[in-house]
């Protein structure tokens, strides 16, 4: 990490600890971030998180207000309550910044960067996506289990002095052991909730047909604007990672809809009610409790 920004993390982190104090908050040992319209998985009811507190980002140093339409810009502390096992700290990104906006690789990844030196060691993230693969339908939860970083850039370029490995191994970028947590609470639950490969780009524009046909056929099942870059981050920082990609519309050439950035948002919407129960229902496994 270079040190400015390494600087600015220390600067936020001490002053997100301060706040905890005087708001009596637990810091978290898992965190997640919610994507555009999945803010509402981390309310209660029907969200996984009880006893909130919340600080908006402009309180936070380095943290600056998200644009995108769908994110709330708030940093949520709580405890997720599964059944039959301990309760479990948490911390939530309402909202994240994406290249698009203009921020560079390093604004991008602030977020998770902030989370780890809170603490977290296990992340989840999660966005919505648009869906390539002919299996997949609107209203799918696919779980990430490797990306195609397509933007052309990364967190960590430049200067890297320590102590982090300046080339991270990205082999098992998404953890296997805590996408086999989220399999199987999501076979409790009865939830179909298929793997596969998050393609990210840049956008901000949606991809047209022919960038649809290339990026299946390079890999990708999901096309999303997000996600790789924390990804990257996280496994620099060490932390064990999980992804959620929900389907919110079928991608360019897919289907007959039109894509709109308000439908994403209220289909997305109406989905975390389900995401909510997932994540409470997998807050039990021993992966996610720090066990495994």
């Amino acid at each position: 990490m270079k040190p400015e920004v390494a600087a600015m993390v220390e600067r936020a982190s001490g002053a997100v600890r301060d706040w905890a104090v005087r708001a009596g908050a637990v810091l978290p040992e898992v965190g997640f971030v919610f994507g555009s319209g999945l803010a509402r998985a981390s309310e209660k009811p029907p969200g996984c998180l009880e006893n909130t507190r919340s600080l908006p980002y402009s309180a936070i140093p380095g943290l600056a207000a998200c644009t995108a339409p769908g994110h709330r810009s708030r940093l949520v502390f709580g405890t997720i309550h599964p059944e039959g096992a301990p309760p479990l700290p948490a911390a939530a990104l309402l909202g994240r910044h994406h290249l698009y906006e203009g921020r560079s690789p390093d604004e991008a990844a602030f977020g998770v960067r902030l989370l780890a030196a809170l603490g977290i060691r296990r992340l989840l993230l999660t966005a919505a996506v648009g869906a390539m693969r002919p299996d997949l339908r609107v209203g799918d939860f696919m779980a990430i289990e490797d990306h195609l970083n397509l933007t052309g850039t990364s967190p960590l370029r430049g200067e890297e002095p320590g102590p982090e490995a300046r080339f991270p191994d990205m082999t098992h970028a998404w953890d296997r052991g805590l996408r086999a947590a989220f399999r199987r609470a999501a076979d409790r639950l009865g939830m179909r909730v298929p793997a596969g490969v998050y393609a990210g780009v840049l956008g901000p524009q949606f991809e047209t047909p022919a960038e649809i046909r290339m990026l299946s056929r390079i890999g990708g099942d999901v096309v999303g604007m997000s996600v790789v870059t924390e990804a990257i981050a996280a496994r620099h920082a060490g932390l064990r990672i999980a992804g959620l990609a929900f389907c919110s519309n079928l991608a360019a050439g897919c289907g007959d809809a039109p894509l709109d950035a308000d439908h994403v948002n209220e289909v997305a919407g109406k989905a975390a009610p389900r995401l909510a129960r997932l994540i409470t229902a997998a807050a039990a496994e021993p992966e996610l409790q720090g066990s495994a």
